[in-house]
C-alpha cells in the first residue's frame, strides 16, 4: 500500500469535509489518489468518524442540485487530472496546487454552490452586519450620556458653557481630560468620571476674558486656545499664564478688519497626528463666500516649535448648519460636528468624516450620523427637541480606540441657561 504524505491526507480530508454528498472514494478519484486506499486518507475526517456502521450502506437521498453538482465535480476532476500542467503554469508545486484546489472547492461549498444547505435565493443575499448596540447609524453608536455636571460649581466656578475638550497630548499622561468654557475657564476633568479636578482662568493680553471656543493640549504641556472675538489662537501654560499668540491672516479677522462675521470665526481647533499641523475651523462663511462654504486654516510648526500660517481648505456644510467643532482622528482625517438651532424645533447635530488635509484644497465629507437618530437612553430636554438627547453640542475629542472603533466624547454648551443642559455623550465611531 502506498504511503501518502500528511499534506495529501489533509487535502483529501478538506475536500471530503467540504462536500457532504461525496464519498471518500470519489474524493480520492478527484484528487488523483490511489482509489484502493481511500479509507486510509479519510480516516481523519470528523464526518467519517461520526458515521455509524449501520448508516454506511444506507443510500443517501438525491441532492436538489444534483445535475449542477455533477457538472462541478466533473470540472474538479478535470482540474485534478491536469494539476501538473496547472502547477507548471502557476508556478506552484503539485502538492501546493492540490491544497489550493481543495480550498477553492470548500469556498464554493460555503457559498452554496455545491450543496443545497441553504436555498439558492438566500445564498445570493449579501451578508448583513449586525448593527451595534444603541446604534445611531451603521457607523456610530451611543455608549452613554451624563448630565452630572449640569448646573454645578467647582471651587466657586460655574461648571458649564463648555465649548471644547482636549485629551492629554501624550498617551498615558496623568494630566486627564481638559474642558474649556467660552467664559475663559479651563477645567481639568477626571477622564473616567468627568468630575472636575482643577480650574484656571484665562485672559488676553489686557486681562480681559476670551470668547474661547477651541482647545488643543500640546506635547509640551501647554494649551492652544482659539477665541472667536478677533479671532485669535493663543498659547497658555498649564497654570493659565499667557505665553504667546499665533499670527492670523488678515482676511480671516472679524469685520470690518476682515471678512469673518462676529461670533462666527474660529470655533474648532485640532492638532493633526504627528503634531506638525494645527487646524482651526471657521463656524460660518466669510463675507462674500457661498452660504454653505467655510474655511479651515492651518499652521505649520517650525523647527523652533512655534507655528506659522500654512494651507487653507474649504469645507461645505449642510444647509443652515455651521461647524461647531473639528477634531483629528488617529489616521489624520477630520471628525466634523455640524450644528444648528431652530426655535420651537430644537437642535440639529450631525457628525461627518472629512478628508485628511493635504490632498487638494477642498475637503470632501460623508455623513457618519445625525444624532437625532440616536436612542435617547432616557435623557430629558428642557425645551422642544427632535430627540430629548439633543442639546447645543459644541466640544468633541477622540479619547481612545478599541475593537475597530474610535471613542469620541462630545459635550454641550448650556450657555448658563435653564432651558439647556451641560451634557456629555460617549460615542463609538467606525471611521
Amino acid at each position: 500500500m502506498k504511503n501518502y504524505p500528511p499534506e495529501s491526507k489533509a487535502d483529501a480530508v478538506a475536500l471530503y469535509e467540504s462536500r457532504p454528498e461525496a464519498t471518500i472514494r470519489s474524493v480520492a478519484a478527484d484528487l488523483g489518489i490511489n482509489p484502493e486506499t481511500p479509507a486510509e486518507l479519510g480516516s481523519g475526517s470528523r464526518r467519517e468518524q461520526s458515521r455509524g456502521a449501520a448508516d454506511a450502506g444506507t443510500p443517501q437521498p438525491p441532492a436538489p442540485l444534483e445535475a449542477e453538482n455533477a457538472a462541478l465535480r466533473k470540472k474538479v476532476r478535470e482540474l485534478g487530472r491536469n494539476e501538473r500542467s496547472c502547477a507548471r503554469v502557476t508556478g506552484m508545486r503539485p502538492r501546493t496546487f492540490r491544497t489550493a484546489l481543495a480550498a477553492l472547492t470548500a469556498s464554493l461549498t460555503a457559498a452554496g454552490c455545491l450543496t443545497a444547505a441553504v436555498p439558492a435565493t438566500a445564498a445570493q443575499q449579501p451578508a448583513r452586519q449586525r448593527p451595534p448596540a444603541n446604534a445611531c447609524s451603521p457607523s456610530v453608536s451611543l455608549s452613554g450620556f451624563s448630565d452630572a455636571l449640569d448646573k454645578t460649581t467647582y471651587d466657586g466656578t460655574y461648571v458649564g458653557n463648555l465649548s471644547a475638550l482636549a485629551p492629554p497630548a501624550r498617551r498615558g499622561s496623568l494630566a486627564g481630560l481638559s474642558a474649556l468654557s467660552d467664559r475663559s475657564e479651563l477645567f481639568r476633568l477626571d477622564a473616567r468620571t468627568l468630575e472636575p479636578r482643577g480650574v484656571v482662568t484665562l485672559a488676553d493680553e489686557k486681562g480681559a476674558a476670551l470668547d474661547s471656543e477651541g482647545l488643543v493640549a500640546d506635547r509640551d504641556g501647554t494649551f492652544l486656545v482659539s477665541s472667536e472675538t478677533e479671532p485669535s489662537v493663543r498659547r497658555y501654560s498649564p497654570t493659565g499664564e499667557l505665553l504667546g499668540r499665533l499670527p492670523v491672516p488678515d482676511d480671516l479677522r472679524t469685520a470690518p478688519a476682515g471678512g469673518a462675521r462676529a461670533n462666527g470665526s474660529f470655533e474648532g481647533l485640532t492638532l493633526l497626528p504627528g503634531g506638525h499641523t494645527l487646524l482651526a475651523s471657521m463656524e460660518y462663511p466669510l463675507d462674500g463666500d457661498p452660504a454653505d462654504l467655510v474655511r479651515f486654516q492651518t499652521w505649520q510648526r517650525t523647527r523652533h516649535g512655534d507655528f506659522r500660517p500654512g494651507a487653507r481648505y474649504t469645507y461645505r456644510t449642510d444647509p443652515g448648519l455651521g461647524v461647531s467643532e473639528v477634531t483629528a482622528t488617529p489616521e489624520g482625517r477630520l471628525l466634523v460636528l455640524e450644528r444648528g438651532f431652530t426655535a420651537g424645533v430644537g437642535n440639529t447635530v450631525r457628525l461627518h468624516l472629512a478628508d485628511r488635509p493635504g490632498r487638494g484644497t477642498a475637503l470632501h465629507k460623508r455623513l457618519l450620523a445625525d444624532l437625532a437618530d440616536c436612542p435617547d437612553l432616557g435623557a430629558t430636554a428642557q425645551q422642544p427637541q427632535p430627540n430629548p438627547l439633543l442639546d447645543n453640542f459644541e466640544g468633541m475629542a477622540v479619547t481612545g480606540r478599541s475593537g475597530g472603533r474610535t471613542d469620541v466624547l462630545v459635550v454641550s454648551d448650556d450657555n448658563q441657561n435653564a432651558a439647556q443642559t451641560t451634557r456629555f455623550l460617549r460615542l463609538r465611531v467606525r471611521v
